[in-house]
Order: structure tokens, then C-alpha cells, then sequence
């Protein structure tokens, strides 16, 4: 099969897939799980219940707190002893639901077995309403709540609902795991979303750096015969699983700036995600368990792991169980090391988007000192995005937000590319981050202040 990729920019780091041949093990319960109401992109959950109650895994523990919001499930069975702020993987203070574990009973109707069901359900609404029900998000890194990306506002039409296998970043491997050992799971899951979508084709990428993944896929696609879905290997380069390079890689269409997959007509959704639709609609099981790797370049190989993990597992439970944090690790990422978080308190717990402990070595993660730009251009090269990050980088430090918003630094994946790629060493990424949230400050208070005026204008009127 022909191998496709992005057209604009790019960067090939080393791939350092050091833990792909590690199994998943399934992680022992702890004593105590805090849950976060933040799960999910846009608005928090709201807690629906109190101090004191028991609680079995897989019960409702939080509703959504808006349209762009998820519901929250408990991942374990006992008793609520807490509902107050506790600081996350930033550092920054959320609510968080503490249940001290007692068991492991689950809510009836949920089917734990291996039992594969391949039968699709008819009901497109029923369908949108258990995913919705079960607390599905996007597991590629956004987690945006898939029930609403499934279901394209009317005039928008789905034409390609596209699987991300590319899991381009280095180091991960909980997608290529997945892939290899819950292949049909994720293909039903694909064909679940495909008829929601109403029967588009199905397209599931990966990158050629996984010629195991593709073969178990492409075996699975060939044993369940699901019609119109197919796997295209992708090139090896960074970000290939960007959501608007993978559409340009796949469907050889540029998304707009400010516009929406679907506006090319792609609906993008990780393989971790069809996983997860699957267990929503064909076992009734809400998402409260994933997929995440330790890893990281001063771990020996024995101590590489793929973990199923549950959510609101405190981190410093997980790295002890993994054999602690290595002396020489010089900081400890969430993510990936170009587009990962690097965590500032260990006693943060995983969420449902949660992907690894990352540690790197000193050696991985110092910075060289940085020089005035040689205006080489390789940043401008390099961006998947088409910006010009030397000239944002400058506008930042002029503090001309105008400046920004008109060069588009909105548009900004925040995927590192110009950082790596600068022979200066400037901390490209770092200030066109800060940047970005700035104009966006700018773009959301001027949405809200036309929206205002909107009401008001409609409100004398009514007068």
C-alpha cells in the first residue's frame, strides 16, 4: 500500500518506542481515587453525589456542566469521603471526588467479559445517547466529548470519519498496544461511529514505524468485514496525528483557519476513542479506564510498562507500583516530550485523557543557551501550520497582540516543531504559547461582548 503524509511542514525526531513490546497489565486497585470534575474539554462537571454514599464502578458521579461537558463515572466500588479542590497535574486547584475503595462491585448491566459483540446497533440517537451516557471523550489529546463531535451540526456532512493510529509522538505506546491487542474492539468501534455518521468510508491511519499494528488491523478488518473501511499507512513525521494533518494527509484538504474538520467534511477520532465507543455501545461499560505507558529514556528496559489504569489513580501510586521514579530523571512529563505537560505534583491523579508518566534524563532535557535569531527560516519550515513563528516570537515581545491575531497565532497547535528545529535555541514554543493565550483572551472577550450586545439589542426592542 502507497504510504501518504502532510504536506507542510514536519519534523522526524526519534521515535525512542522503547516500551512497544511491553503487554498491558492490568494495575491493582489503590486504596483511594480522587476523580476529577475536568475530564474533558469545555465546561467542568457538576458532582451528583454526596459525603457518604457508596458508590459501585461504573455509577454516575457528575453530570455535564454545559454543552461542551461529559458526565463523570465512579472507576471503583466504595464509599465518598470528599468533595473539594485538589491540585492536578499543573498544579492548579480543580474539584475532585475522593471515594476510599471498597471492592471492585460494578453497576449491573455493564459487561465485563471478553465476549466480542459484532452485531450494530440501528438507532443512530440511541446510539449518540449511550455514547453521551458513558462519558466518551476524544482520547487523542483534546478530549472533546464525542458525542457532540459525532454529531455535526444540520448543513455539515460527514464524507470521511478518520481512525488516528499514527501515535507520532515519541516514546508512546498505548495506542500501538491497543492496536495490537484490541484490534476488532477498535475496528467495531469505527463502524459504530461510521453509522452514526451515516455509512461515510472509514479510514484508519497509521504510521509505517508499526508494521505490527497495521497487520493485526488490517487482520482484523479482513475477518469482520465491515464495508467501506480501510487502513492507509502514513509516513513517519511529526505531528502526522495532528487532526488537520491527518486530513491533509488522508483527504489531501486543508482545513481553514478557525474552521472545523467538518467543514472539509472529516470527523477525526483516535483509536483509543473507537475503543471506548465500542465498550459504551456494545457493553454498556462508561469510559473509566485507559490505556497509559512509563516510559522514558533513563528507565531499563524491565521497567518499561503499558498499564490499563483507572481513573482518578494518584500518579505517585502508579510510578511506586512501576518501581519508583528513577534517581536520574531530571523531569517527569505527561504526554509525550514535544506536545506533553511536564508534572508539577506526582500526587495528581489520571483522568480519562491520561497517556503516560514520561521520565527523561538530564542529557533529554536541558536546554542549550539560546542566540539572537539567524533568520534561518527552519522554524517557518518546519511548521505543520504554515506560520511564521520567528515573526510571532517577535510580535510577542513587542507585545503586539494585533500583530498576532492577523498572523494567526490562533492557529497554533502548540506541537514544538519550531522549537526543535531552531539551531538558536529559542524558546519559540514557550512564548508563542503565551502568546496564543493571550489573542485568544482577546478573540473569547470579544465574542462575548457581540454576543452581549446582541441580547441587548433584542431586549429594547422587546421594550
Amino acid at each position: 500500500m502507497a504510504k501518504t503524509t502532510f504536506r507542510i511542514g514536519g519534523v522526524h525526531p526519534d521515535d525512542a518506542k522503547l516500551s512497544r513490546g511491553c503487554a498491558i497489565e492490568v494495575l491493582p486497585l489503590p486504596q483511594v481515587v480522587y476523580i476529577s470534575m475536568a475530564q474533558h474539554l469545555g465546561a467542568p462537571a457538576k458532582p451528583i453525589v454526596a459525603v457518604g454514599d457508596k458508590v459501585k464502578a461504573g455509577q454516575v458521579i457528575a453530570e455535564p456542566g454545559g454543552f461542551i461537558s461529559a458526565y463523570v463515572h465512579s472507576s471503583v466500588s466504595g464509599t465518598v469521603k470528599s468533595i473539594a479542590p485538589r491540585k492536578d497535574l499543573a498544579g492548579n486547584y480543580m474539584t475532585h471526588i475522593e471515594i476510599a475503595v471498597e471492592g471492585d462491585e460494578w453497576m449491573e448491566g455493564i459487561d465485563l467479559s471478553d465476549t466480542l459483540v459484532t452485531e450494530l446497533p440501528d438507532d443512530r440517537a440511541a446510539i449518540l445517547e449511550k455514547i453521551k451516557a458513558c462519558g466518551v471523550v476524544g482520547l487523542g489529546g483534546a478530549t472533546f466529548p464525542a458525542h457532540v463531535k459525532l454529531n455535526p451540526a444540520p448543513g455539515s456532512k460527514a464524507e470521511c470519519l478518520i481512525l488516528n493510529g499514527a501515535e507520532c509522538e515519541p516514546y508512546l505506546t498505548s495506542d500501538f498496544r491497543i492496536m495490537l491487542e484490541r484490534s476488532k474492539e477498535i475496528v467495531i468501534g469505527a463502524a459504530i461511529m461510521q453509522k452514526v455518521l451515516g455509512d461515510c468510508r472509514c479510514v484508519i491511519g497509521i504510521e509505517e514505524n508499526k508494521p505490527e499494528a497495521i497487520e493485526s488491523m488490517s487482520k482484523a478488518l479482513s475477518e469482520l468485514k465491515y464495508p467501506n473501511i480501510q487502513i492507509l499507512p502514513l509516513k513517519k513525521k511529526y505531528p502526522q496525528g495532528g487532526e488537520k494533518q491527518l486530513i491533509d494527509a488522508v483527504m489531501k484538504r486543508q482545513v481553514k483557519s478557525g474552521g472545523l474538520p467538518i467543514s472539509v467534511g472529516a470527523v477525526v477520532q483516535n483509536v483509543a476513542t473507537s475503543l471506548a465507543v465500542y465498550e459504551a455501545v456494545q457493553k454498556n461499560k462508561p469510559l473509566v479506564t485507559n490505556t497509559m505507558t512509563i516510559t522514558g529514556d533513563c528507565l531499563p528496559v524491565e521497567k518499561q510498562h503499558n498499564y490499563l489504569f483507572r481513573i482518578g489513580m494518584p500518579l505517585s501510586y502508579i510510578a511506586e507500583y512501576a518501581g519508583g521514579v528513577p534517581e536520574s530523571a531530571a523531569k517527569l512529563i505527561s504526554g509525550g516530550p514535544m506536545m506533553g505537560k511536564a508534572i508539577a505534583n506526582l500526587d495528581a491523579c489520571t483522568v480519562k485523557g491520561s497517556s503516560s508518566i514520561l521520565y527523561l534524563s538530564e542529557a533529554a532535557t536541558k536546554r542549550n543557551p539560546s542566540s539572537n535569531c539567524i533568520r534561518c527560516g527552519k522554524c517557518a519550515d518546519a511548521c505543520p501550520m504554515g506560520l511564521e513563528p520567528f515573526l510571532l516570537n517577535r510580535l510577542y515581545k513587542a507585545g503586539d497582540t494585533d500583530g498576532l491575531e492577523a498572523n494567526a497565532v490562533q492557529d497554533c497547535i502548540e506541537c514544538g516543531c519550531c522549537l526543535y528545529s531552531c539551531p538558536a535555541n529559542i524558546a519559540l514554543l514557550d512564548n508563542i504559547r503565551l502568546a496564543k493565550g493571550q489573542v485568544m483572551g482577546i478573540i473569547r472577550a470579544r465574542a462575548a461582548a457581540a454576543k452581549a450586545a446582541v441580547e441587548a439589542a433584542k431586549s429594547n426592542t422587546a421594550k
